[in-house]
């Protein structure tokens, strides 16, 4: 019995140590996103980045919204982003007659949209300003530098923040 569950154990370490050699790479490819505030807009095979300089030269909206979190009251905060489907326009990236978007955040989080809730007028946003303030980074105890607000979402539970990724499929 014993032999049985030490074979299982190295088992296992063995295959968590192969899996953090594979994604070695991607952790240093998403902390390099994240440090240069850069997205990825993936459509089926296609793939295109941004960064926030790009973002910025986009239809910019501040707008309220009601942040619900950590069992307080719901309270209004100001911010600043694009509408989402404007990013994938931008990007050329075509997401009419797709299903569902997947939002990924850097810390393997992830929000699945309809493609209708995203192409719904001032409803999905990718924002970089809360209140007048950059988002920041994870470390420093911020929210960025980029967070999915879903403003028809009564409670805030689907909005995703320190997003790395959107894709449609």
């Amino acid at each position: 019995m014993n032999k049985k569950i030490l074979i299982i154990v190295v088992v296992l370490a063995l295959v968590m140590a192969i899996t953090a050699y594979l994604n070695r790479g991607d952790l240093a490819l998403k902390r390099d996103m994240q440090e240069n505030a850069i997205i990825a807009l993936k459509v089926e095979d296609t793939s295109v980045q941004m960064d926030l300089q790009k973002i910025r030269e986009l239809q910019v909206e501040d707008f309220a919204a009601s942040l619900k979190s950590n069992g307080q009251d719901p309270r209004q905060v100001t911010y600043t982003g694009v509408a989402l489907k404007d990013v994938f326009a931008a990007a050329g990236l075509e997401i009419t007659g797709k299903d569902m978007v997947i939002v990924k955040a850097v810390d393997g989080y992830t929000v699945a949209l309809s493609v209708e809730e995203v192409l719904d007028d001032q409803n999905v946003y990718l924002v970089f300003q809360r209140d007048g303030k950059p988002l920041g980074k994870k470390e420093e105890g911020g929210f960025g530098p980029y967070q999915v607000v879903i403003r028809k979402d009564a409670f805030s539970q689907r909005w995703c923040k320190f997003v790395s990724e959107v894709g449609v499929q």
